[in-house]
């Protein structure tokens, strides 16, 4: 048994390197159907701009409810097949679109059309290309953006998505860059990428006049927080963000995404994604959007039995979902299959104070303390009194703790419980 005191070196945890990232993807097959995710809780009273039997092109806008300004895209030439509820994480709720696919793409033109009267026309169809381009951020109230990050960092361990876009794709990223400022009107902008990325990107601080800024390897320092603090030398405040600090985070694959569009006037409908298997060989795969987990296993030769666990994203912040049905999403980074009896277990037992979360929180949380206000649910003493917002959510935490207490799925239901009380009395304010 390996026996460390409180004061012994923490463990350390490297991203993937650049080494370990595939030279090509593996490209999927087109799907017989596909299930799209809009951001608007199904409604059956609502008077809906497209029925089930409509036809619709690769590329098109679907904005369901026309009071609404939730759209997706359709990433296939098909016939609306289904429109249902979804209910994921957290109580989120979406409305589901399931298309049946033709074999041939038809694509729609309305992109490119609005792309000739400008990039800023176009803005309201860019919000599911691969990555998520979160717009809303530049005009949220509080917040004043002078400084746009373009983060090549993974979200997780294992995974190697970011690294193979930036890589395979530094020619679209120029473009997109440019058509970033154009439509936040911020022109401060860095690329924050591993030192291992480098090299590729020499050409994008060239041409684009960005300045570039080296990561770290050691996880989680390409979180956002870590970024602020150990890159730029600031601290982001539990009770503000990174936007109310006058920064915004956006992803490599999204940039690159974006370059694409305007090169081609066609939106991106195609996701590429990490593939983790049960013996932990990795293989980058390209999806279309709405893709069901299934047909991914079946290109990758996987074959799942009873309680095995598919977890999207990777194993430290990654979260399981209970059927193969679950589509490829727009911010889909990951897919990690793990085999039953390499599940780790959970359990009630108390904390035994060995200190382990404490000794490793990469942002000096008294995790101890703050997991028993979690577990009796005083949740607005834990934000208080032990610092629950301070938490980068990394994972690292419930990955030492001894007793096996999955603190990184109390933390994320303590801040979703006091932002949704918190939501409720300002929509009773108003």
């Amino acid at each position: 048994m390996l026996k460390r005191t409180f004061l012994s070196k923490k463990p350390r945890f490297e991203y993937e390197s650049v080494g370990g990232v595939p030279m090509e993807a593996q490209q999927l097959p087109m799907p017989d159907k596909v299930t799209l995710f809009l951001e608007k809780p199904f409604d059956s009273k609502a008077q809906l701009a497209f029925k089930i039997g409509d036809p619709v092109r690769t590329g098109q806008r679907i904005a369901l409810y026309p009071e609404s300004e939730a759209y997706v895209i359709s990433s296939v030439t098909g016939t609306i097949s289904a429109i249902s509820p979804y209910m994921g994480d957290f109580g989120r709720a979406f409305t589901a679109i399931s298309i049946v696919t033709s074999p041939e793409d038809e694509w729609d033109t309305a992109f490119g059309e609005k792309l000739e009267e400008g990039i800023e026309a176009a803005a309201d169809c860019l919000g599911c290309i691969p990555g998520g381009l979160f717009l809303e951020k530049f005009s949220t109230p509080g917040s004043h953006i002078g400084t746009i990050v373009i983060s090549g960092a993974e979200e997780d361990l294992l995974t190697s998505t970011n690294q193979y876009v930036v890589r395979s794709g530094i020619a679209a990223m120029n473009t997109g860059i440019s058509a970033l400022k154009k439509i936040t009107g911020v022109h401060a902008v860095v690329v924050a990428l591993p030192q291992s990325l480098m090299q590729d990107a020499g050409s994008v601080g060239g041409a684009s006049g960005v300045e570039l800024r080296t990561l770290d390897t050691v996880y989680p320092s390409g979180l956002p927080r870590m970024v602020m603090r150990d890159v730029f030398g600031q601290v982001v405040p539990a009770d503000k963000t990174c936007e109310e600090m006058g920064t915004c985070f956006v992803r490599a694959e999204s940039v690159v995404a974006l370059g694409k569009a305007i090169l081609s006037k066609q939106l991106p409908v195609t996701k590429t994604l990490t593939l983790i298997r049960k013996d932990l060989s990795r293989v980058v795969v390209e999806a279309r959007i709405g893709t069901p987990f299934s047909d991914v296993f079946k290109a990758a030769d996987i074959s799942l039995f009873e309680k095995d666990r598919i977890i999207v994203g990777g194993p430290m912040v990654g979260a399981a979902v209970y059927s193969e049905d679950h589509p490829v999403c727009p911010d889909t980074d990951a897919i990690m299959v793990q085999d039953s009896s390499e599940v780790p277990p959970i359990a009630d037992t108390p904390c035994i104070n060995c200190g382990e979360c404490v000794r490793i929180c990469p942002a000096d949380v008294p995790v101890n303390m703050l997991v028993r206000f979690l577990e009796a649910r005083q949740y607005e003493d834990a934000a208080d009194m032990y610092d629950l917002h301070s938490c980068v959510e990394c994972g690292l935490c419930s990955f030492v703790c001894v007793s096996k207490i999955p603190i990184f799925q109390y933390i994320r239901l303590a801040k979703y419980e006091l932002e949704r009380v918190r939501s409720e009395e300002e929509a009773a304010d108003v």
